[in-house]
């Protein structure tokens, strides 16, 4: 039954705050998690060291530490981290970084007895390439839905990459590459990559036209691929690659940089040539300067931010999500800096096991969270008592809990001068907000919950919260 009885009101979607999570990272380039793992987040720092964040605590001895074979600063230093997905069973994780002479090298480590430190001595080398010029090294490394290991490179360097390597097919630069690192040592060429067999690109070609993929992501539910390759003098952008993609796309650079001609600068040609699915030049204020990817949110605490794709600008710190589908394109676009706080220098976007978005920015690790009253569950298990918390209430005033177990929707109540964010939403329990605007319910899921999706969400009488989806176990 439903919670209220209807009314005109409306609401737009949670605008969204940041709080912080964890100070003293050096300078935090990437944060990840291990697979299975709910309470550790592994943090890159680019001097060398991964340091481990574990119920929001930093802890003292990193995670691993090769200070000595890298030299932080510029675009260099230790840039990636990838855990494979079957961590749990051969404790392997792969970095990407640039040695001290400046060449990238992709190699893999296994962790120790102890499960907070790395095993230094396993190290072995995967992959290395030379790199020309000190800048556009790329560094992400990904594994995708298919288990093998992605690795986005850049141009090599300079200005204008005036080796045209990302074009060239013979060199690694400028490219997503695709390894098995399963089978054969140190890797094997999946038979799926697009141009195994032609004298004229490496095997271990997935994609060409890449000037710098800084960050790249999977869709965690769809497959779908989203590359975040940083522009030249003019233009920031993003490219698309569906789930259903046999690799072998060309992005470009350096004919075009976004969707623009570059070199030549008029008159080039782009047939065969993917587009990207958005773009944003540096003309505005705050300047903009390098973009920043990239997740799609996939989380349990702003269900209305399912399926929204986030990124940013290291320049100017913006905090912007879309949602992007092959037949509509970019639609439903979001400015949140406003709302964000974010301060510093972004320079990246992750996410820990249960989807909730995180940015590295400076030193500091931030929580990407909802703006106003915050509604905090638990995971819930059948039997088992817990409190579900509520914050930023309004102090000593009614708070309502209210649930659906068919997901979203837009369920005015015109007494509270509110919408609540659910589908058909009933009424769980009501308690009252105490001094500090803080509240509470205890709660205890009946066996009959088992496996069930429930959407929660806090109401009072002029705001709610945000909406957070629980599978019940």
């Amino acid at each position: 039954m439903g919670l209220f009885l209807f009314s005109n009101s409306a609401q737009a979607q949670v605008p969204l705050d940041t709080e912080v999570v964890a100070t003293g990272l050096g300078t935090s380039l990437l944060v990840t998690y291990a697979p299975g793992d709910r309470d550790r987040l592994f943090v890159v720092d680019q001097n060398g060291r991964i340091y481990i964040v574990k119920n929001g605590v930093k802890l003292t001895t990193p995670f691993l530490n090769i200070t000595g074979q890298t030299n932080g600063g510029g675009e260099r230093g230790l840039l990636g981290l990838a855990f494979h997905p079957d961590y749990a069973n051969n404790g392997w994780f792969f970095v990407n970084y640039t040695n001290n002479g400046g060449d990238t090298r992709v190699d893999r480590f296994t962790v120790s007895a102890n499960p907070d430190i790395a095993d230094l001595a396993s190290q072995t080398n995967i992959l290395g390439i030379g790199q020309p010029f000190s800048n556009h090294n790329g560094g992400d490394i990904r594994f995708g839905p298919d288990g093998y290991l992605y690795i986005g490179t850049g141009d090599g360097g300079s200005a204008g990459d005036p080796g045209n390597r990302a074009q060239n097919g013979l060199n690694l630069l400028g490219k997503m590459l695709r390894l098995d690192v399963d089978n054969g040592l140190p890797y094997s060429i999946p038979a799926s990559n697009p141009f195994v067999g032609d004298p004229n690109t490496l095997d271990e070609i997935w994609a060409t036209g890449l000037r710098n993929p800084w960050r790249f992501s999977f869709d965690r539910e769809t497959g779908d691929l989203y590359i975040a390759d940083v522009g030249q003098n003019a233009w920031e952008y993003i490219h698309f690659q569906p789930a259903s993609s046999t690799g072998g796309e060309n992005y470009g650079w350096r004919i075009i940089e976004g969707n623009h001609c570059y070199n030549p600068s008029v008159g080039c040609n782009m047939n065969g040539l993917e587009m990207a699915i958005y773009e944003y030049d540096h003309t505005f204020s705050p300047f903009r300067c390098c973009i920043i990817g990239s997740e799609t949110y996939r989380g349990r605490s702003m269900s209305n931010m399912q399926g929204r794709y986030f990124f940013t600008d290291s320049c100017s710190n913006e905090l912007w999500s879309f949602r992007y589908s092959q037949g509509a394109g970019v639609t439903d676009f979001s400015d949140h800096s406003a709302q964000s706080g974010i301060n510093g220098s972004d320079t990246s976007l992750g996410t820990d096991m249960d989807g909730e978005l995180y940015i590295c920015s400076g030193s500091t690790l931030l929580r990407v969270v909802p703006n106003g009253m915050y509604l905090k569950v638990p995971h819930l298990f059948t039997g088992v008592a817990d409190t579900i918390e509520v914050e930023r209430c309004n102090p000593n005033q009614t708070v309502y809990l209210a649930f659906s177990f068919t997901g979203v929707g837009m369920f005015p109540v015109g007494q509270l001068g509110v919408t609540i964010m659910l589908n058909n939403p009933a009424l769980a329990a009501t308690t009252t907000a105490n001094g500090s605007g803080n509240a509470s319910f205890p709660i205890v899921p009946p066996g009959s919950l088992f496996d069930r999706t429930v959407w929660l969400e806090a109401v009072q009488n002029g705001q709610v919260s945000n909406v957070t989806m629980e599978v019940i176990e």
